[in-house]
């Protein structure tokens, strides 16, 4: 399973978005490794602009894996926030929540976005 950040599905649903972005979503849908968070789902639904992008959305919905957002997730976003200060840096707290329940889950991050480079390597 492949967590897809909201940071890749912006490309993907983009008819101008980045080719190389495009394909590698499109290869984890075709595959079945695709899954998002509520997170994911919510910053999607936040930059949505048009009833055909709402209609993608909700279809979707329908059938895309979504890994819940559980009280050990959130656990785990703590511990790495704590982390993270610890190291000196500062990343959205968006994106240490997406890492944790990545990782709770055992799924990998599709990603497009540096602060997730940092994060998962702490």
């Amino acid at each position: 399973m492949v967590l897809i950040d909201s940071s890749c599905w912006v490309h993907f649903f983009r008819r101008r978005g980045d080719a190389t972005i495009r394909g590698r979503v499109a290869k984890l849908l075709e595959t079945g490794q695709a899954a998002w968070c509520p997170l994911v789902r919510l910053e999607l639904w936040n930059g949505v602009g048009s009833e055909s992008d709402r209609k993608i959305l909700r279809e979707h919905e329908r059938w895309l894996p979504d890994l819940a957002i559980t009280d050990e997730v959130w656990a785990r976003a703590c511990v790495l926030a704590g982390r993270c200060r610890a190291a000196g840096k500062t990343v959205p707290a968006n994106d240490v929540l997406i890492v944790a329940c990545a990782r709770h889950h055992e799924a990998e991050l599709e990603h497009a976005d540096a602060h997730f480079d940092l994060l998962l390597k702490l």
